[in-house]
């Protein structure tokens, strides 16, 4: 069906302005939200240890059964968090005006269980890290570095506040990838009716003019205000200059493509942006 927008959400800061992200593209899409929470089989936390050795017998039994229902008892609280997570999503998701939200609860690896959705998804949403890494702010979510790789729809990374894009910037290079994506947003309503950047860093070559000029054509053809630039320098630094200078709301850019900006979450470049930057990226396939 693949037209669902898919919500990851945890127990992170960075929830709220998920749903926020993921109810403003559905709603705009006017496509089926659906918010997903993966309990995790093997979560990280503090183990209990077993000195059941050193005891008797008849007491070694009762601590064995005892640690037993303990983890029983994490497991039902686990998954009663996460139901009311859902609900409280789906709240916030009809106060933006969705009109109708559901809410799944899987257990299992986020990775493998996003590429069993991946068929039904039109864009997965994701913070940019989730609560096993919020506190390692100079660093990015190894589950997005993951999904990332794994999947094949586009994903919208977020930061954790909620801004509606007013604008959006596209880094362009001219490559399969990023003309691909120019076309995916001239033919989506997603961005309909806000101005476009495109944005290439070159040093002004004629081949980088031609480029910028194809994908100018393409969006104004699609009923875009569209704007072009060639930035001389480092892609990284002349890119994010630009972002900021011009007050964009959102970048959109392409995973794996054949440039400095290729190899998403492998070159340093895209890593660092998806850092640094306090904009949401969506990530084009």
């Amino acid at each position: 069906m693949n037209n669902k927008v898919l919500a990851c959400i945890d127990h992170s800061s960075y929830t709220p302005s998920i749903c926020d992200y993921a109810a403003w593209a559905a709603t705009r899409l006017a496509a089926p939200l659906e918010f997903i929470h993966v309990l995790d089989r093997h979560p990280e936390k503090a183990p209990v240890r077993d000195f059941s050795g050193s005891i008797g017998l008849g007491t070694q039994e009762h601590l064995l059964e005892d640690l037993a229902l303990l983890d029983e008892k994490r497991s039902r609280l686990a998954q009663e968090a996460g139901r009311q997570l859902i609900e409280a999503a789906k709240l916030r998701a009809a106060s933006a005006g969705v009109a109708h939200a559901e809410g799944r609860q899987r257990h299992g690896e986020l990775v493998e269980t996003l590429a069993e959705m991946e068929n039904d998804a039109r864009l997965f949403v994701l913070g940019k890290r989730g609560e096993a890494a919020e506190t390692a702010r100079q660093h990015l979510g190894s589950n997005l570095e993951r999904v990332v790789r794994a999947l094949h729809r586009p994903i919208l990374a977020v930061p954790a506040d909620f801004r509606a894009p007013r604008n959006i910037m596209v880094a362009f290079d001219g490559s399969a990838t990023t003309r691909k994506g120019v076309e995916m947003i001239a033919s989506s309503p997603l961005f309909r009716g806000l101005p476009c950047h495109v944005v290439m860093a070159d040093s002004g070559s004629a081949s980088a003019k031609e480029q910028i000029e194809w994908a100018r054509t393409t969006l104004e053809r699609a009923g875009f205000e569209t704007h072009t630039a060639i930035v001389a320098g480092d892609a990284e630094a002349a890119l994010a200059a630009y972002l900021q200078a011009h007050d964009i709301d959102l970048l959109a850019m392409g995973a794996y493509g054949h440039s400095r900006i290729r190899q998403l979450l492998v070159g340093s470049t895209t890593t660092t942006m998806l850092r640094t930057l306090s904009v949401p990226i969506l990530l084009l396939r």
